[in-house]
Parts: structure tokens; sequence; C-alpha cells
């Protein structure tokens, strides 16, 4: 007996998922609840089991593709045991173990396609395949998008597709676009090229970068910062740690910083809901902070960052940390920031120009703190110097509340004393 598995449900909005990794072939012989494949959404990297026990008939979709919800993924031929169970007991429990598994069977929403595309008005049900940021992006601009031809793949909409779809102001219906004119541009190969699939994680990390760009309108602002009063603190307060066996970088301090910065400035700590026509300032600091990892660059997040003191916040990264390089992280710790930070400590270099975390407003980027020449009292003196970068998002934050977020986040960590000695 054939038994077919469909993708389940994974998580709210979530309509197709990337096949990173198959973990079995064609032929394997497969036991209940054994990892088979590694599935990548908007939302995170899931490894899904086996709902029963057999042998792997067919992967129905490579590594690479998108496999839509609610579509057959894989075959398994069952074995003795299984088929005799009728589907019933554990091994039709089994089935729900990805989250909202039940749901698979349902498949992805479907749309009657009329004008959108059937011929001669006939009426073709079709699926409709997007990302939670497409769908919002359509809903933001006024595009129904069950009208929306996909040029993705299997018929995916992007968002290029609704850009395009939008009508003209005066109303008139757009014009039909050639399928040619959106194929992507070949690189004639050369010798000694290295090709290496573009999916998975850098895939991902592609597609939303390029959303951010082509939404916020950034803008950079950098400030100047004397860190030699921090640079101090620290080294004292390790001192004092050292038999806890906790040690301090200067993170868990800038984050303390921002927070303050965004207690005062909560601009700079929302969203913009186009579709309500309303800009949420949000009340909770959710600090996400970007990390470079083998697979790309993923933003774990330190939660209720404002609740939490110096010697903690430093805990929190460093489990975050492990989590990252042991590729443990789950939905929600990679979800539901509020205000992200890119930071590359000692590689920092001198300034950067980060993309903003969208649907954010605003992300900060501190430089590696160097020795330079500076002036103070008339005499120039070696001070421990840091650049902070700020990319905000010009259609919610003014330029003049940015500087003054920025030069708040100044103030904390020159004057760090005052702030931070309660809190560790």
């Amino acid at each position: 007996m054939t038994y077919e598995f469909r993708l389940p449900d994974i998580g709210e909005g979530v309509v197709e998922g990337e096949v990173v990794r198959w973990l079995v072939k064609e032929g394997d012989p497969l036991s209940e609840d054994q990892p088979m494949v590694e599935i990548m959404t908007d939302k995170a990297t899931v490894e899904i089991p086996a709902p029963r026990a057999g042998r792997v008939g067919k992967r129905m979709f490579s590594e690479g593709q998108l496999c839509p919800v609610g579509k057959v993924l894989i075959t398994i031929e069952l074995d003795a045991q299984a088929e005799a169970g009728g589907g019933a007991g554990k091994g039709a429990a089994s089935t729900t173990k990805p989250a909202a598994a039940s749901k698979a069977a349902a498949g992805p929403a479907r749309v009657e396609e009329g004008a959108a595309g059937g011929r001669n008005g006939a009426t073709v049900a079709r699926p409709v395949l997007a990302t939670p940021a497409t769908r919002k992006l359509a809903r933001d601009i006024g595009v129904d998008i069950t009208r929306v031809l996909g040029t993705g793949p299997s018929g995916r909409i992007t968002a290029a597709d609704v850009r395009e779809h939008r009508a003209p102001a005066t109303g008139a219906a757009p014009a039909p676009r050639p399928a040619a004119a959106r194929a992507p541009a070949a690189t004639a190969p050369a010798a000694g090229d290295v090709r290496i699939p573009f999916r998975g994680v850098r895939r991902k990390i592609a597609e939303h970068l390029v959303h951010a760009k082509h939404t916020a309108a950034h803008f950079t602002y950098v400030e100047e910062v004397d860190c030699t009063d921090l640079v101090t603190l620290r080294q004292r307060a390790n001192e004092r740690l050292r038999e806890r066996g906790v040690k301090l970088s200067f993170l868990p301090f800038i984050i303390k910083a921002t927070v303050a910065g965004l207690q005062r400035f909560p601009q700079l700590n929302a969203t913009l809901d186009e579709a309500a026509g309303e800009i949420v300032q949000r009340r909770v600091y959710h600090i996400g902070l970007a990390t470079a990892t083998d697979a790309g660059l993923i933003v774990p997040v330190v939660r209720d960052a404002d609740r939490r003191s110096v010697v903690d916040l430093a805990a929190e990264i460093e489990r975050l940390a492990e989590a990252t390089r042991t590729g443990k992280m789950t939905r929600e710790e990679l979800t539901g920031s509020t205000f992200t930070i890119s930071s590359l400590g000692a590689l920092g270099g001198v300034m950067a120009t980060p993309i903003i975390n969208f649907p954010e407003v605003a992300i900060m980027a501190p430089a590696k703190i160097a020795r330079r020449p500076m002036v103070r009292n008339g005499e120039i003196v070696a001070r421990d110097v840091m650049n902070l970068s700020i990319s905000v998002d010009h259609r919610v934050v003014d330029g003049f509340e940015a500087a003054q977020f920025l030069a708040h986040v100044k103030a904390s960590l020159e004057t760090p004393g005052l702030l931070y000695l309660e809190s560790i």
C-alpha cells in the first residue's frame, strides 16, 4: 500500500516550503518518526519526520524546489505492520507531529480565475502561491492577489508580479507583459567557475533584503562615540564577575543603551501598517541580533531586553549564539524583533549602511572600538572610539528624530556608570 504524505500546514500564513535537504533516498527503509526532509519556510527551517514505517517510494520535489502546502511531498510504501494498522492508532497520530498537520489534506487556498487569466471568461480553479510578505505587499498597495499571475517557480506570485499588476492611476487594467520579460539574465559560463545553488537560507535572505530595500525609504546617519569610560567599566565588571564564570562583551551594554533610546524615542521601535494607515509604536523591546552563520545571515531575538540586566543579557546572547551555531534555533527565537542591531564585533570596520530588518523601521550597526586621537580640553589624547551607524525608514522616522535617538545612545555609552551599575 502506498501512503501519500502531503506537506502539512507548518505555521500561520505559510503556503509553501522549500525543500532544503532530503535526509532519505528512494528505496531506503523508513522507521516511524525518522527525519525525512528539511523544509524551509518564511518563518524557519523545520525537520519533518516520517508518519509511518515502511520504505521510501518517490520523492515528489527536488532540493531547491518549492512544495505548496497540501501537495504530496513523498510517498511511502507501508510495511506489513503499518498497513495492518489501517491508519489507526499510533501510526495515524504521528502524522500530526508537524504543527497543524491535520490541515495538510486541504491544500493551498484556491480561487476562481476568470478575468485574471481564464480564457474567454472561463472559470478555472488555481492555487494562490505567495509568501506572507508578498501577500502583505498586495494588501498594502491595494492589489487583489487572486488576480495576479505568478511568474515564479510553480506559478508562485512574487513581489515584482504584485507591483507590475497594480493598475495605473487612470484605473486602466495593467498591460499584459511577455513571459520572457520576467526571465532572469543568465550568466555565460567561463573556465574555472564554481556554481553554488541559490536556495535555502541564502535565497530567503535575498528575498527578504530585496523586499526591505524596495519598500522602506532608507537613509543612514552616523555618530562617533567615545567609549573610553565604557571600556574601563567593562574591564572592572569582568574582574568582579570572573569568579561567577561570566564574561561580558560590549554588546549587552549597547543593547541597554539602545533600549533606553527606544523608550525615549518610541517612533524608532515601530512598524508601519499601511493597510490600516497607522504607525504602530511597540511597547515591547525585542532586540534582533543580526548574526553571520555558515548558512547565511540570521537574526535571533533577545526578548524583553528592557527587563534584563547586563549580566542576564550576556547569558541570553550566549545561549542564542550556541543555538545558532548548532542549528537549534526555534521559530520563536527568530521572529518578533522590534529593532535590530547588526554587529560584527572586532571586524566592525569604520561604518556601515545596514538594510532595515523589515517590517521594523530602524537598524543600528556598531563599528569596532579602536584607539584613536581625539581632542579633549584642547589637547590631543588617545581615546577608545566607536562609530554608530543607523539606517532608518524615512517614511516613519524624520532625520532629526533619528539623530536625537543616536545622540541619546551615544550619551549613555559615554557615561555608562549611572545606566549600568545597578544592573551588573
